[in-house]
């Protein structure tokens, strides 16, 4: 069971360049879609635009998912783990989640 709580941001454990990582799932079927990396300002404006809002670790800049590609994720829920050091963001992705075209970044398989 998912308990509602209020979190300060201060609580949660960024790595030291200031990172955390997100999970995202699909909200309806579950499926993992990608592995993104938010800072505190990127979590604040995915909680204030209610899509995803990533820190582009090659670009050194911020991105709304779909902003070029009109591939959006819409935010349904945000949930922390027990260390605080990890994000489950569930989304409506609407196209695909991945760059390459493919629905999701996970789209290879080593066995």
């Amino acid at each position: 069971m998912i308990k509602k709580t209020k979190a300060n941001l201060g609580e949660f454990k960024f790595d030291k360049s200031g990172l955390i990582p997100a999970i995202i799932q699909d909200y309806k079927t579950g499926e993992v879609l990608m592995l993104a990396y938010m800072n505190k300002e990127s979590l604040r404006r995915t909680l204030k635009l209610g899509k995803t809002c990533y820190w582009s670790r090659s670009r050194k800049e911020y991105w709304v998912k779909g902003a070029t590609s009109g591939h959006f994720q819409f935010v349904k829920s945000i949930c922390y783990d027990c260390d605080m050091d990890t994000l489950l963001i569930k989304v409506r992705q609407v196209g695909q989640a991945c760059h390459t075209g493919n629905h999701n970044c996970f789209y290879r398989k080593i066995k």
